[in-house]
């Protein structure tokens, strides 16, 4: 017998108030979709968190994205070992078959992988320093990202280095790629670093001559 449940009455509600409306509006168009296939200029690597909704951001309509989530937006390293490797078979498959031109990493403001990774490397959740821990073996990639924050600055202003130490982790970690370095060395591809304030709707941008985020 199946686990899965008919969906809750809400969803179905929202879902025909969209086929009714958005949908009906736009048929042509995803029909175009479906039969044209996708053709994306940009992949955005985001957080999973519910609060960041990078389609909104940046006004994009379906088809514009090839997005992928996962907690704290990180990117592991090339590392092609016969296991299961979600995040590097998107990213292989949005440069090799998509052939996209930008690859995005947006972190974000309060993230929660950034503050569990800096909670597990201070000591104040050894939860996540257990092998059987999914989200703290995950984070164990940020770990050099923590090793760069400032020793002398409070704990917020740490977790908030953090998250941007996070975004660079992720850029450092998509040129062990071969494929992709080979596309960003033949100006194929480029990459960007960004991160979103959720509270004031700011957005930041990885400047490559300073390695700082400034505002976009």
């Amino acid at each position: 017998m199946s686990p899965a449940k008919p969906l809750p009455q809400y969803l179905v509600q929202r879902y025909h108030g969209w086929r009714a409306t958005t949908f009906s509006e736009n048929h042509s168009w995803y029909r175009r979709l479906a039969e044209e296939g996708q053709r994306p200029r940009a992949m955005v690597i985001s957080c999973c968190d519910s609060r960041v909704h990078v389609t909104s951001i940046f006004g994009a309509e379906q088809g514009e994205f090839f997005i992928h989530r996962n907690i704290a937006n990180l990117v592991p390293p090339y590392e092609p070992d016969g296991n299961q490797h979600g995040t590097s078979a998107a990213v292989e498959y949005a440069v090799t078959a998509l052939r996209v031109a930008h690859i995005i990493v947006m972190g974000h403001s309060k993230c929660g992988g950034v503050q569990g990774c800096f909670d597990m490397c201070t000591g104040n959740a050894p939860e996540l320093n257990e092998k059987t821990s999914f989200v703290g073996r995950w984070m164990d990639l940020l770990l050099p990202g923590f090793e760069r924050l400032d020793p002398a600055a409070d704990d917020a202003s740490r977790v908030s280095q953090l998250e941007l130490e996070a975004v660079r982790t992720s850029l450092d970690n998509l040129m062990s790629f071969p494929f992709v370095k080979d596309a960003v060395e033949k100006d194929r591809l480029s990459l960007h670093g960004l991160h979103n304030d959720i509270a004031e709707g700011s957005l930041r941008m990885l400047d490559p001559k300073t390695d700082e985020f400034v505002a976009v």
